[in-house]
């Protein structure tokens, strides 16, 4: 069996719509993939000794929108931000959790 994968990913609004392979669909709010960045810039990184350094404060990105958007290989998708943000990879499965969730009530469209 194939992984799952996009098919068609569009800006509507304020969110990005995935179709996927299987015929599911995901709605992610631009707020919920900023916030959600798996890059090291915004999660930080960890020495081999469990030591934190770097990521971001916590923080709301309300108003943050995506600008555009591009494939990498087969396996995620790189996200540009209206913040400048551009340096998180979005594996699949990642994307499809996220559209999985319920929606924070603050992001209702």
């Amino acid at each position: 069996m194939d992984p799952i994968r996009p098919l068609d990913v569009q800006l509507i609004g304020p969110e990005v719509a995935i179709r996927w392979s299987d015929d599911q669909e995901s709605f992610i709010t631009f707020a919920t993939l900023r916030a959600a960045s798996p890059s090291a810039e915004v999660r930080g990184e960890q020495d081999i000794f469990g030591h934190q350094y770097g990521g971001e404060a916590p923080k709301s990105h309300l108003g943050v929108e995506v600008r555009s958007w591009e494939q990498v290989g087969n396996y995620a998708i790189c996200f540009h931000f209206s913040d400048g943000h551009r340096s998180g990879l979005y594996p699949y499965p990642l994307l499809r959790r996220l559209g999985d969730l319920p929606r924070p009530p603050d992001e209702t469209p």
